[in-house]
């Protein structure tokens, strides 16, 4: 299993972060196809946490290095923020990372024009997280986006730059009403990002191509999860990019020819944050999560998750459009002290039991789960290294997770740090 793409099969905050890193040590190429700093990565190392909303998670291996796709939209200050912050923290990032030259930048306007369009929509805002993804992921399709290649061309730049701002100096005015944006301010601004960046840039899909072809590991590691796909998640409360597998390959360049496995990541129990609707939500009667004991804050935005039992009818979803072989199981050991553990395995909707995942949002927040009770376990797993050790209980669980989603759950993390990890199956070996 050569090549793999790594996707969230929920609204995200899954765990992929730890699940990368895992498995980093296994691969030569660690590449980033989708979203941008909207999305973050938490890995622990011993005592250590590291936060990643850009770079790939692979840069914490030295042997590994990491590619920044086309399919990314790149804020650059963010960008040198965590690189800073990881070289002050011993970490080598000069040779370990590829910037696309197709990979799209976001720009001061994109950020003003994603908070006052949330301001405008009032009762009907959809969340975001105000960093501009959106409006920039909109000017991509737009024909209007400017490029990591037009930073390091000065005069490209300054003529694109232009002709953006005349456009939306004029929504933010007229529109919003508020101040125009200086030209030359962020003209001065993103020329030095560029001169910086510029020894990032390169051809990406051609290095990973090549490497394909002389047999090299990759592994696509997405951001976000499945529900939050532009096309098949619970629009319009999604982000603007594609997360599921098919995604790794536009934003790559990688053909899915080359894709051997899609491993899906999936929390022991359910998450999202941000508005739309949630079948699964615990009422606050029943809610045992303990935010900041189970680390269930955004890592991005630092919002408080939402937190209900596990649905298998989204995850089954999921499991479908990304075409999921092998899934990784998350977060077990927040389950541990729950005496009886519900799983959804269907809706009901207008009298009738269905067990598709509903387009219609306004069908969707009318659907009720249907649940299986299970037995909980009553006992800590946080210390226990093999499947066969895990209590009967908790096994029983997996099996009927893995049973209801018909898809096998080779990896169960049963806390945060990578030995608290138990790998059923091997993958890459």
């Amino acid at each position: 299993m050569p090549n793999i793409v790594l996707v969230g099969g929920q609204w995200g905050d899954e765990g992929k972060g730890k699940i990368i890193d895992l498995l980093t040590d296994r691969v030569d190429f660690v590449v980033r196809s989708q979203g941008g700093a909207n999305a973050g990565h938490t890995v622990r190392i011993g005592d250590e946490e590291f936060v990643l909303h850009l770079i790939p998670s692979g840069i914490l291996r030295e042997s590994t290095t990491c590619v920044i796709g086309n399919g990314v939209v790149i804020e650059p200050q963010t960008l040198f923020e965590e690189i800073d912050h990881l070289e002050k923290r011993g970490i080598v990032i000069d040779g370990r990372l590829r910037i696309s030259e197709a990979a799209h930048v976001i720009l001061p306007y994109h950020k003003v024009l994603d908070v006052e369009r949330e301001k405008f929509k009032g009762s009907e805002r959809i969340g975001t997280t105000g960093r501009g993804i959106s409006p920039a992921y909109r000017d991509k399709v737009g024909y209007s986006g400017i490029r990591t290649i037009d930073l390091i061309n000065p005069d490209v730049f300054r003529r694109k730059l232009h002709m953006n701002l005349v456009e939306k100096n004029l929504i933010l005015t007229k529109v919003y009403g508020v101040e125009a944006l200086d030209e030359d301010e962020i003209y001065e601004e993103y020329i030095e990002y560029g001169k910086r960046m510029k020894k990032y840039i390169c051809r990406t899909s051609k290095i990973l191509n090549e490497a394909v072809a002389v047999g090299k590991k990759i592994l696509c590691e997405g951001a976000q999860g499945t529900l939050l796909d532009v096309d098949f998640g619970t629009y319009p409360y999604v982000t603007a990019s594609s997360t599921t597998a098919g995604g790794a390959c536009t934003g790559t360049g990688i053909g899915p020819s080359h894709i051997d496995t899609v491993l899906g990541v999936m929390k022991a129990y359910t998450t999202r944050v941000g508005s739309g609707p949630f079948p699964t939500e615990f009422a606050p009667e029943v809610d045992f999560v303990d935010r900041k004991r189970d680390r269930e804050f955004g890592a991005t935005t630092g919002r408080k998750r939402r937190c209900g039992w596990f649905d298998c009818v989204i995850v089954g979803h999921s499991v479908r459009v990304n075409g999921i072989d092998t899934v990784a199981l998350t977060k077990l050991d927040v389950l541990d002290k729950c005496e009886k553990i519900r799983i959804c395995v269907a809706y009901e909707y207008n009298g009738e039991r269905i067990t598709e995942f509903p387009f219609d949002m306004s069908a969707f927040e009318k659907c009720v789960p249907i649940y299986e009770d299970m037995e909980g376990w009553m006992r800590e797993t946080t210390d226990i290294a093999k499947y066969d050790g895990l209590p009967v209980q908790a096994r029983t669980y997996i099996e009927r997770l893995s049973e209801l989603i018909h898809t096998p759950i080779d990896i169960i993390s049963v806390g945060s740090k990578r030995s608290q990890t138990i790998f059923v199956k091997e993958l890459f070996r």
